[in-house]
């Protein structure tokens, strides 16, 4: 079975490509292509936040009654990246490529930071104190993930 590393840290490498994306999209002025991967991308993080937000934080934090901890972190550094989604959006739709490349330039230090925490520090942690409810917690992310 996957541990919690594995699937979420999954889900960031299937982020980044379509950030990836999306930025040479824009940097080749390709608007609409650069639209839908950018709707793309959000959706993607939107559902990979709220894997977290809904599912994990929540396990972790009744877990170890640490409230105030890593989950508070990742909760606002979530909600930074949200304000650079905006950002993005607005450039997206003025078609201004340096305002969008500016704006993911800041999103993609803000993204490896976050990332690195999470995969080095709160994923393992995780693994570590859910390892009783793993199976359970794995299923109830994919069905976030899907939508269910």
């Amino acid at each position: 079975m996957q541990s919690l590393s594995e699937f979420l840290g999954g889900d960031h490498k299937a982020c980044d490509r379509l950030f990836a994306s999306a930025e040479e999209e824009v940097a080749h002025g390709r608007w609409e292509v650069a639209a839908q991967q950018h709707s793309d991308f959000i959706s993607a993080m939107e559902s990979h936040f709220g894997m977290e937000e809904e599912g994990l934080f929540p396990a972790f934090e009744q877990t170890t009654g640490q409230t105030m901890g890593p989950t508070q972190v990742m909760r606002h550094e979530h909600t930074q990246m949200r304000q650079l989604f905006a950002e993005m959006g607005q450039a997206l739709s003025q078609r201004d490529a340096d305002g969008y490349l500016g704006a993911s330039e800041t999103l993609l230090i803000l993204m490896q930071q976050h990332n690195a925490k999470e995969e080095q520090i709160l994923y393992p942690m995780s693994d570590r104190v859910l390892a009783s409810e793993r199976e359970a917690l794995l299923e109830r992310l994919a069905a976030i993930r899907s939508g269910v």
